[in-house]
Order: structure tokens, then sequence, then C-alpha cells
């Protein structure tokens, strides 16, 4: 249920025994919220909670293209996939042994 004052709109929703609830319809249409969509939930020090859509990220077209080619290449041309070796496989592995990454640090400048 929403209702308007002079300034804001409030809606409100039910909260199920699992936690979960549907947003609210006024909600979506001021978001732009589709289905799969997620949400952002920023609280303040204060107690308030904003909600918002998330960011998207960005889609890079140069992959999505590159990903595309392969896919279709794989297709086309089955016979053309082979497992990889036992030797090249060990190779790799020897090249990465020592190789200490942190997936969740930040990237440098020169890497972004």
């Amino acid at each position: 249920m929403a209702k308007q004052t002079a300034s804001t709109l409030q809606a409100e929703s039910t909260l199920t025994d699992r936690y979960q609830t549907t947003v609210p319809d006024a909600v979506r249409k001021a978001l732009g919220l589709q289905k799969r969509d997620k949400i952002c939930y920023t609280i303040q020090p204060n107690g308030q909670v904003i909600i918002s859509r998330a960011e998207q990220p960005e889609s890079d077209p140069v992959l999505g293209k590159f990903l595309s080619f392969l896919a279709e290449d794989m297709s086309d041309n089955p016979q053309h996939i082979q497992a990889i070796s036992p030797d090249l496989l060990n190779r790799v592995q020897s090249l990465v042994a020592d190789v200490e990454i942190d997936i969740d640090a930040p990237l440098a400048d020169e890497d972004e």
C-alpha cells in the first residue's frame, strides 16, 4: 500500500517468516526495477535505510564479441576442440606455483 504526502511517497510491505518481501509496485516503478534486477540497501548512521537500484556492471563489448566468436567457432568446428595435454597442464602449474593473488584486492591504477 502506498501513500503520498506533500513531497514523499511511502510504501510498505510485509516481511515473511523467511525474511522475504515483495517490493511494492510504486517502489519498483520509481527505481525502474525489472525481474532479476539487484537492489542496493544503504544503512545510514541514524538507522535509516536507503533503497536504490544496484549499479549494473558495465559489459565489455570486445569481450562479448570474442566470446561469441569462440562459441560460434566451437559450434562450427567441434573437431578442433582438444583436451589439454598433461604436459601442458604441468607446465602451466609450474609457472604459477609460487604466485599468490588476492582476488578481493583493488587493482592498481595502471591495471584498471
